[in-house]
């Protein structure tokens, strides 16, 4: 679990400081759970969204440019999408054009290879956004996303009673994943004053189910016990990933950050967020993935979104 809350305070400093611009295409989340070795050779810094890998480097829509030592350079802190990068054009204006995939750095390890949903292993992400951005305004483009970390394998299907035991973990990371960001948020920037003040709530609570392994009976049993430490939890998730743009809904893209490197680990989650889309029409709403983790539809509240 010590591994998970890790991965997850990865996330959430990054997520907050994302840029809230266009809809990302990251396809790229926490506390204990499924203990497999990190996509990273050493502990991640704290501060980036627990759930999720850091959002800028898979953050599809936005990317700042490497700043450039000639000021008077147009490219300088000029934002492109993932997968493209700035030139000028005759009149000296920028703009943002694909990237050549030969042009991305070579991959120096294997867990830096990513898997797209055309079930191919691209030697980065790199190497992915500058592809997709090739097939821009294709049919192949269009469905063409980064579906996790890791060179692309076998993903053993996941069965209906595994499914339901999936949501248990996840509330339980979350949880986890907010009291590590609250104990270690001693230069206020991991959490608003807000979100700070509700999970003390939680974090002062006698009866919480400390970190740990945990059975999926006793999972059950304590979050029908302490429900209402688990709602903040939930809406506070969704806030993280709605960012591109903030609208109350998530896209594909936005769901990436959580689900890429969850995948590879947890073999249901591609079945359960797409469960969690219950119109099927390509969005989870708040009140979609608030059902999704079992929270009440009396107790959705876009307040706790902050």
């Amino acid at each position: 679990m010590r591994v998970w809350i890790v991965f997850l305070l990865c996330l959430a400093g990054h997520a907050m400081a994302a840029p809230t611009e266009e809809e990302p295409v990251v396809e790229e989340l926490v506390t204990e759970e499924p203990v497999v070795e990190e996509p990273v050779d050493e502990e991640p810094e704290v501060g980036a969204n627990p759930v999720q890998v850091e959002v800028g480097e898979f953050d599809e829509a936005i990317d700042l440019v490497e700043e450039d030592v000639a000021a008077e350079n147009p490219c300088l802190n000029f934002n492109c999408k993932k997968g493209k990068v700035c030139e000028v054009d005759d009149s000296n204006t920028p703009l943002c054009v694909c990237q050549d995939p030969s042009t991305c750095p070579a991959a120096e390890a294997e867990f830096e290879h990513v898997c797209g949903t055309d079930n191919k292993t691209y030697d980065s992400s790199c190497h992915f956004f500058a592809t997709k951005c090739a097939l821009e305004g294709t049919k192949k483009g269009h469905k063409l996303h980064l579906d996790y970390i890791g060179p692309c394998k076998y993903i053993e299907p996941c069965q209906d009673s595994e499914l339901s035991e999936f949501p248990l973990r996840m509330r339980d990371w979350l949880k986890n994943v907010l009291v590590t960001l609250y104990e270690r948020d001693e230069d206020n920037n991991l959490l608003t004053e807000k979100q700070k003040l509700r999970v003390k709530k939680i974090y002062e609570n006698e009866k919480r189910l400390q970190a740990g392994e945990h059975s999926l009976d006793l999972l059950a049993h304590d979050f029908q016990k302490n429900y209402n430490m688990y709602i903040f939890p939930v809406h506070w998730q969704f806030g993280q990933l709605d960012q591109h743009p903030d609208d109350g809904y998530l896209t594909h893209s936005e769901l990436a950050p959580l689900r890429a490197p969850l995948i590879p680990m947890e073999h249901c989650t591609t079945r359960f967020f797409e469960a969690c889309d219950a119109d099927s029409d390509k969005y989870i709403a708040l009140e979609e993935w608030a059902a999704c983790f079992g929270v009440k539809e009396q107790d959705v509240d876009k307040d706790l979104i902050v």
